[in-house]
């Protein structure tokens, strides 16, 4: 899982722009979806946050977006029941609501084979005052920090070249938390979203986002689109390191 403890003050972003989450609550009314047992959740998480209400409430106070997990009575799986999403990578909240975990993740290649076990056994021991935190990374065509793509890859990627990939592609980062909640018991799993254009980052992290997309499994590397972007990416890390040593 790659998860590393995190002091409380690390837990989230001290400074979020409140002005940009609000609106992209306010225009997509369906980023937040709640099953009735989240209620107490949502609230004891505001409350956690220091504001007044429930789920929705706190994940406009904050960078991050905000799902809760619980297990229900007589089950051992964890399923979301609630998600407050503002900024998505490429997934709608609607779709997984009430869904075991092993189900969220289906489209993830070797999740239920290599992570299942290891994730439920996780959340299954975390105790309350405890949070760990992880990366996830992906290669986006936009600088939106909402990253819904209903178009084939082969479409999406159409633009980018060699010469133009500093441009056309960005860097998507996700910094993922996870803390249980010491009254419900639920686990708050946020979702903070950065993204940067490709142009901007340094060589060296060029090379490792160009070894890492060369590195994963085929089945995720098709998930993700990278044959349509891939190539250019590797030729425009290529370029910058030679220009570098030639100075």
């Amino acid at each position: 899982m790659g998860l590393v403890a995190l002091a409380p003050d690390d837990w989230l972003q001290p400074r979020p722009d409140l002005a940009a989450r609000a609106a992209a609550f306010d225009a997509h009314p369906q980023a937040v979806q709640l099953l009735p047992p989240a209620l107490p959740a949502g609230r004891e998480l505001a409350a956690m946050v220091g504001v007044e209400g429930g789920l929705e409430d706190a994940a406009r106070a904050a960078h991050e977006d905000i799902c809760l997990l619980a297990r229900a009575e007589r089950e051992d799986v964890y399923r979301l029941i609630a998600a407050a999403v503002a900024w998505p990578t490429d997934w709608h909240p609607a779709d997984k609501l009430g869904l075991p975990l092993v189900a969220m993740h289906a489209p993830i290649q070797g999740y239920a084979d290599q992570l299942a076990s290891g994730v439920d056994h996780f959340m299954a021991k975390l105790k309350p005052g405890k949070i760990f935190g992880r990366c996830n990374w992906f290669v986006a065509p936009t600088p939106a920090r909402r990253w819904i793509d209903n178009r084939p890859p082969a479409e999406t990627f159409a633009a980018v070249t060699t010469e133009n990939a500093g441009e056309t592609l960005f860097a998507r980062c996700e910094r993922q938390t996870l803390r249980r909640l010491p009254e419900t018991g639920a686990i708050v799993f946020t979702i903070g979203v950065y993204v940067a254009p490709l142009g901007s980052l340094s060589n060296e992290n060029l090379a490792r986002l160009a070894h890492s997309l060369d590195t994963i499994p085929s089945d995720e590397a098709e998930r993700r689109g990278a044959r349509w972007f891939a190539p250019q990416l590797a030729a425009y890390a290529a370029g910058r390191r030679k220009k570098e040593n030639n100075r």
